[in-house]
């Protein structure tokens, strides 16, 4: 053996720590995931005077969170990036849903519902070239 540290790494293994949050954040993210399904799954079936499998919808819920946290969240992200962009938008979670003709209604509909109901941003201004500032009395 050549007495390099196990993990390969220098000065105590400070990548270990930083995947070890990153799972503690996944878990929390997927138990948040999973309670909400649930929650969904049962006041569905309630309105429907029906009742839910609990296997059933834990089932559909990780298949749910696998598909999000493996593919949904990969393709936003390279929609993202071709357009240029280091963040996802709206667009690119509609883009996403393009195979789903309904689903991208509903979510055209959602995000002209947010913009709506959201407080109203400033576009950013485009600098003004110096002729222009000359021209404009002070």
């Amino acid at each position: 053996m050549d007495g390099g540290d196990v993990d390969g790494g220098v000065g105590g293994g400070g990548g270990i720590e930083k995947d070890e949050e990153a799972e503690e954040r996944t878990e929390l993210l997927r138990d948040r995931f999973r309670l909400s399904v649930i929650s969904i799954a049962n006041a569905e079936a309630k309105k429907l005077d029906m009742e839910a499998s609990e296997p059933v919808v834990a089932c559909v819920a990780d298949l749910a969170f696998k598909y999000t946290a493996e593919q949904l969240a990969r393709d936003v992200e390279l929609f993202a990036q071709h357009a240029g962009r280091k963040s996802v938008n709206m667009e690119d979670i509609i883009l996403s849903a393009h195979r789903n003709k309904h689903l991208t209604g509903l979510l055209r509909s959602f995000s002209q519902e947010l913009k709506g109901k959201g407080p109203q941003t400033e576009r950013k201004r485009k600098k003004s070239s110096k002729k222009e500032d000359k021209a404009i009395p002070s």
